[in-house]
């Protein structure tokens, strides 16, 4: 047993967790990756794998059981998000934005809300989370979308780019800023719009290096009248729940983000085993034994790092954002190195779509700059040192 499947075999989950998550991985592995490169090729939004996951249930995994769920442990829904993953990035960061779009309504709805939205998620329904903006990334503060009150409505105008699921969505949690509040950040707010709300449309979807069957799309609000109800926290409490709401969405990336390390791990690992070079394997090569040695203590130890950083999540402790930079951080940048090596021990097969590691390689990259740039989480980490 090799120390990644050693560091897997130590995990203990609840047997209901345990099962599910074997089920996960028979899915993913003998369905979902059979029809990824296809859907990479076709751009084609992978309606077939959703439909397979709301089979599953998989979703109901972090709805309240109030609301039609079984409310399982984060740790086994970042597995989950590991194996899908794995087996198509694009299938993968779809269902993930479920989690990431309508956990801040869990946590800071009302229960009206949460009795309307829920159930909606936990019956197979896809979300979207609602904050990039062209002039406004990984400083979310700097949004220009405005919420004006009219009577008993909320009126939305603005635009928000890179929204993943912007087009197939049935929920849409979307933060804007409340009109007539000089400070930016204190002026930060978030609702929720419906799917077909008169004045919210698709203004494009954008034709991307890599998760091509993952729609990224470009939303404008015209006089998007949206019901006072559907506030989930006005002018004053807005940027807390965003800031809150990323600490979930983070440690989800770099689950991400491992399951595409692992999966150009294994291809390159099992394609070594097989290929000669001047009589040998190319893996009995000394200089390839110490790379794959350093990637392997690397990806065993954000195996590792993932696991802690759910513990807290499950233990219910909200200050770790500090931990979810640096899981979304060491995650992402060693899934662009995984994959990088596994083109170059494949050679010249690397580079050509014959060979899966192609894909993961363009799939990599977005990972070290959605949900926050690497570079701001440098910043983030780093500054958490200065005395105060």
């Amino acid at each position: 047993m090799n120390v990644l499947n050693r560091v897997e075999s130590q995990l203990r989950l609840p047997e209901e967790e345990e099962m599910l998550l074997e089920s996960v991985k028979a899915f993913a592995r003998n369905e979902i990756a059979s029809r990824a490169a296809h859907y990479d090729e076709t751009k084609e939004f992978p309606w077939a794998n959703v439909e397979g996951i709301n089979n599953l249930g998989l979703n109901a995994m972090f709805i309240p059981e109030a609301y039609g769920g079984v409310g399982l442990s984060y740790l086994v829904y970042l597995l989950c998000v590991r194996e899908i993953t794995a087996a198509c990035a694009s299938t993968g960061i779809i269902w993930a934005t479920n989690y990431h779009a309508i956990k801040p309504v869990i946590e800071f709805g009302s229960e009206e809300q949460k009795q309307r939205f829920l159930p909606i998620i936990a019956n197979g329904g896809l979300a979207a989370l609602v904050i990039t903006e062209p002039d406004a990334g990984s400083d979310a503060t700097g949004m220009r979308t405005i919420f004006r009150e009219d009577g008993d409505d909320l009126v939305v105008n603005g635009s928000k780019t890179f929204i993943t699921n912007g087009d197939v969505a049935d929920v849409y949690l979307v933060f804007g800023k409340w009109a007539g509040v000089a400070d930016q950040r204190e002026a930060i707010s978030c609702l929720v719009i419906e799917k077909g709300t008169p004045g919210l449309s698709v203004a494009r979807l954008e034709d991307k290096l890599g998760h091509r069957a993952s729609s990224t799309a470009t939303l404008n609000f015209d006089q998007c009248r949206v019901p006072r109800g559907n506030l989930i926290r006005g002018p004053g409490e807005g940027l807390k729940m965003l800031l809150a709401s990323l600490n979930k969405s983070r440690p989800s990336v770099g689950a991400h983000a491992l399951g595409i390390a692992h999966a150009a791990f294994n291809d390159a690992v099992a394609y070594i085993n097989g290929r000669r070079q001047s009589g040998k394997r190319i893996i009995d090569f000394q200089g390839i034994q110490f790379l794959l040695a350093d990637l392997a203590s690397e990806l065993a130890m954000c195996d590792a790092w993932m696991v802690h950083v759910a513990s807290l999540v499950d233990q219910g402790i909200n200050d770790m954002g500090v931990e979810a930079s640096i899981l979304k951080m060491r995650a992402s940048d060693l899934a662009m190195r995984i994959a990088t090596e596994a083109i170059q021990m494949h050679g010249g097969y690397g580079y050509c779509k014959e060979y899966r590691v192609e894909r993961l390689f363009r799939d990599a990259k977005i990972t070290q700059i959605w949900e926050g740039t690497n570079q701001i989480h440098r910043q983030i980490i780093g500054r958490s040192f200065i005395d105060r």
